[in-house]
């Protein structure tokens, strides 16, 4: 063994050396990362390990298991710059940490915390079956889960206070980083990417996604919303996989216009759902109003297969699903309506369209996911009523009237007018022939009509009684 590090650690490590190891999960990146700068400070030598767990990698879908692994490889690429690899193992994590610990003699473990109860059972287990201390940090979220209270002491229950608790809160302290070496041992591979599948992965790349995303900033107020422009950061995918700190997003973007306080906004409705999570575990299982819980939902099976496969005959909902279907993302306000459709349209529950979402997404992260679908089925947090249906035809029409997004995702509709792509049962069928379009043939029928289905929704939701909303 090199006792300089220099060609990696294969054994235990001598007594002169202090190491420490950090066990990176949804951090995959060096820069802005309390774990990995607590154990560069403290120790002499780090060794960086990745553990891919096929309880999480099996499950997840194409894309995000591809960009997963479009970040590893970044990161390998990162630490080989540092005169090291990432020391990657397949299995559980509650063997293959503390295996690591005693190949490498490991003196003290560092990682940041997540938030799921999967995530929160793994840890403890992982750090029960380990002889050292460990150092853990909230690297994920601006604010660490228990910090954004009220004057009462609690977490709020509506976003409004929690935001002006949450900006005016200062933020931690986070370790500095050291020089320690990096263990050059690789240990199992990194699965190959496949051709397609994956954005650049890395922090590297996520930089200079957020770069990119300086020169819209300031529209982001009013082009958010417009589903067939880049009007959003663009930046989810690289917050879930911790490729980009959401401290230093908040720091670049900063609030000098009403488009950056924005954005730094959505910032703090991501904290807020990671903190609920936390602190509600069955957040994912159970609707946060407990009578929601009774609702009696149709969940139609062919209903369901098709808002699944993006044949409902209603336009901006086809063409979200397909979005999803081909790229594994989909524009923040094409999810809300998608999810309306399925939950008051169809009366579907929840968290069927939760799981088919959290399955597909490359970003699919449980606090966002489960926060955004309980909050557009009216059974989460905040004060959003179940009496809001999202009208698919109004929205589309509103946010994407030119019908671009449409034609991108329903090329079958594309020589449809402007006025007539929305919604092409409105049309008289010799307009609809013109176009190329015969319904039932080139694009389906609407499943259900959006005014009766808004009344049958309603009235299943007002058979169980609403509780009260939480203390503010």
């Amino acid at each position: 063994m090199d006792p300089d590090g220099a060609k990696g650690l294969t054994t235990m490590n001598t007594p002169t050396r202090d190491i420490g190891l950090v066990w990176f999960r949804r951090d995959l990146r060096l820069q802005d990362n309390p774990a990995w700068s607590a154990a560069t400070a403290q120790h002499d030598v780090v060794v960086a390990l990745y553990v891919i767990d096929p309880r999480l990698f099996d499950r997840a879908g194409s894309f995000r298991r591809q960009q997963l692994l479009a970040n590893l490889h970044a990161l390998d690429e990162t630490l080989a710059g540092h005169g090291g690899r990432l020391f990657v193992r397949h299995g559980d994590p509650v063997d293959l940490v503390s295996e690591t610990v005693h190949r490498f003699g490991v003196a003290r473990a560092y990682w940041n915390a997540d938030v799921t109860p999967f995530a929160a059972r793994r840890d403890l287990q992982v750090e029960q079956g380990l002889a050292i201390p460990v150092q853990t940090f909230w690297g994920s979220l601006v604010h660490a889960p228990g910090t954004v209270l009220t004057a009462k002491g609690t977490l709020s229950r509506v976003f409004t206070p929690f935001y002006k608790a949450w900006h005016r809160r200062p933020w931690d302290e986070w370790p500095v980083p050291g020089d320690a070496s990096v263990s050059a041992e690789v240990g199992d591979s990194i699965p190959s990417l496949e051709v397609s599948g994956s954005g650049p992965g890395g922090e590297t790349a996520a930089l200079t996604r957020l770069e990119a995303f300086l020169d819209r900033v300031d529209d982001y107020e009013t082009r958010r919303d417009l589903p067939a422009e880049d009007g959003t950061s663009l930046l989810s995918t690289d917050l879930r996989f911790g490729t980009l700190s959401p401290r230093t997003v908040s720091d670049v973007v900063g609030e000098s216009t009403a488009g950056r306080t924005a954005f730094v906004r959505q910032l703090a409705w991501r904290d807020w759902y990671a903190h609920l999570l936390v602190e509600l575990p069955e957040f994912p299982h159970h609707a946060m109003r407990e009578p929601f819980d009774h609702l009696t939902w149709r969940n139609d099976p062919d209903d369901i297969a098709a808002w699944k496969s993006g044949t409902t005959g209603y336009p901006i909902v086809d063409a979200g699903i397909r979005q999803l279907l081909a790229t594994g993302w989909m524009h923040n306000r094409v999810r809300m309506i998608v999810a309306s459709f399925l939950v008051k349209d169809l009366l579907v529950d929840w968290r069927i369209g939760e799981r088919y979402f959290r399955h597909l997404l490359v970003d699919g992260d449980v606090a966002q996911n489960v926060g955004n679908w309980q909050w557009v089925a009216g059974t989460g947090p905040d004060s959003s009523p179940y009496h809001r249906v999202f009208n698919p035809v109004v929205q589309s029409r509103k946010f994407d009237a030119s019908g671009a997004y449409l034609r991108h995702w329903i090329p079958e509709l594309a020589r449809l007018r402007d006025d007539e792509i929305h919604a092409p049962w409105e049309n008289a069928p010799l307009d609809l022939a013109m176009a190329g379009v015969e319904l039932g043939v080139d694009y389906p029928h609407p499943i259900v009509e959006h005014s009766q289905a808004r009344v049958r929704a309603l009235d299943a939701y007002a058979k169980v009684r609403l509780r009260p909303a939480g203390e503010s």
